[in-house]
């Protein structure tokens, strides 16, 4: 496999386009050319990490903080993104940063960290993606099937745990070629009356150009028309933050002990009585303060997230118990997610390829 092969597959989960504007994400160092022997995930890349991707013949990194984010002026070993950069190209390995459009994709950051706290029933806690367009075509109807099953196998018509969702309707299409054509019904030159199917079918943003190829390559037609629309649906499979809840109420001071244990926290940040009863738990990974009213208005009891300021601990009182568990601590469970998703995915290619996690500690936050 190539390190192009690893982004689309990447990619495919956590699409560009629902990172954050001016993110940084996709291929950073090397080649999307080069092969691939083996893949370190982490959370942050550093020349530590490099040195262990070396170790394991791991030629390429897939890490959730890009190196690479604000705009550079230079490129030096003096530098900590620099010195990083010249290891890797020395060390021939490939870089590839999935950063917040995998904190915004389904099973992504906050997903992982309500598992490793427990969570049942997880879902989005904010959907303000509206990424869908409906792709519209019109075919014989003895090819309706046909073309329906090859957008679909392009990532159109999937609706939920469904897919291969379409709709069609019967009506009578008409055109005329010209003398230069070669329509596969009538002559050139003659009006056509032609019973056809209005085929519709939904699809991700970032997949409708190929959807698109793959309908034209299936349908009978020399000219194919077809219409794709945006929609004002909100994308079920992308969103901000998590909110589930626990098997059984327990007390806060109960839950705060679950979240030190889990994310191998000494100390915890939070607002709420500790004799509060809990059930209702909102999390997002990493720097998620600015979800705390929508945690309110979704009836969560906590919420769990990092980098919590002054004010909004101000905020919560008496509204919802806050915890701060750490940026690290409530991102790190996303590697091995990462993990386990490439796995499968190279597996289900039939490639051998390892896939490891960095036992690299990046956390560099000490406490007293």
């Amino acid at each position: 496999m190539t390190v192009r092969d690893i982004e689309n597959i990447l990619l495919t989960w956590a699409p560009k386009e629902i990172a954050w504007e001016h993110d940084t994400v996709g291929v950073q160092c090397g080649s999307s050319r080069d092969r691939v022997r083996g893949v370190l995930v982490c959370l942050d890349a550093t020349r530590a990490v490099a040195a262990q991707a070396s170790r394991r013949r791991a030629d390429l990194i897939v890490s959730h903080h890009p190196p690479l984010f604000r705009p550079l002026t230079s490129l030096t070993p003096d530098s900590r993104a620099g010195a990083l950069m010249r290891e890797l190209v020395e060390r021939r390995i490939a870089l590839i940063a999935m950063h917040t459009n995998l904190d915004f994709a389904r099973g992504g950051t906050s997903f992982a960290l309500a598992g490793a706290l427990g969570l049942v029933h997880p879902e989005f806690l904010s959907m303000p993606y509206r990424l869908q367009q409906k792709v519209v075509t019109y075919v014989p109807r003895a090819h309706a099937d046909r073309v329906a099953a090859a957008m679909a196998a392009e990532g159109a018509g999937g609706i939920g745990n469904y897919d291969n969702c379409s709709f069609r309707t019967v009506g009578t299409g008409t055109f005329r070629g010209n003398q230069a054509s070669r329509p596969r019904v009538g002559q050139p030159g003659r009006i056509e009356h032609v019973e056809e199917v209005r085929l519709e079918m939904i699809a991700p943003q970032h997949l409708v150009d190929r959807v698109v190829r793959a309908m034209k390559r299936a349908h009978p037609y020399e000219e194919v028309a077809y219409d794709v629309y945006a929609l004002q649906n909100r994308s079920a499979d992308y969103g901000m933050g998590v909110i589930g809840t626990l098997e059984r109420p327990v007390r806060l001071a109960a839950f705060l002990g679950r979240v030190r244990r889990a994310l191998a926290i000494p100390h915890l940040r939070h607002t709420g009585d500790p004799r509060r009863l809990v059930r209702r738990v909102a999390v997002c990974g990493g720097s998620g303060a600015d979800l705390l009213e929508t945690a309110i208005g979704r009836s969560a009891d906590v919420f769990v997230t990092a980098d919590v300021k002054y004010h909004h601990f101000q905020e919560s009182e008496g509204r919802i118990a806050l915890v701060d568990a750490g940026h690290y601590e409530t991102e790190v469970p996303v590697v091995g997610a990462v993990v386990r998703y490439l796995r499968r995915e190279v597996a289900r290619r039939g490639s051998t390829l390892r896939v490891t996690a960095t036992s690299i500690v990046t956390h560099k936050i000490q406490y007293a």
